[in-house]
């Protein structure tokens, strides 16, 4: 299961209205690449694909393909907005190392990734 925090939940709402999504879903997702192994990725589709899983949050709607899943469940989604600037960070249990920037992580079964450019 995906959780998003009630920043992250707001953050989504208001993108999805101002960008006339309402009724899509965020799809998050894992593919190889990235300076720890692997990388999450975040879209907005307009419903699941066979196989997703699927959870909802305060009326957004999470889509994880069965590929992803293994590596994003108990995974929290939270947005930060500071001086140094804003963004989406996702909490991973399943990580065991993350590189500073936050998009890519490594699980105990990992692959390597390329040195960090941030």
């Amino acid at each position: 299961m995906i959780t998003l925090t009630a920043s992250a939940e707001d953050m989504l709402s208001k993108v999805m209205t101002e960008k006339g999504l309402d009724g899509y879903a965020l799809r998050v997702f894992v593919s190889g690449g990235g300076c720890s192994g692997l990388s999450y990725g975040m879209t907005f589709a307009e419903g699941p694909e066979i196989g997703d899983q699927i959870f909802e949050a305060s009326g957004v709607k999470v889509v994880v393909d069965p590929g992803s899943i293994s590596y994003l469940d108990g995974a929290e989604i939270d947005y930060i907005d500071s001086l140094m600037g804003g963004g989406f960070r996702i909490e991973n249990p399943n990580a065991v190392r993350s590189c500073a920037c936050g998009s890519s992580f490594q699980t105990s079964a990992g692959e390597e990734g390329t040195p960090c450019s941030h």
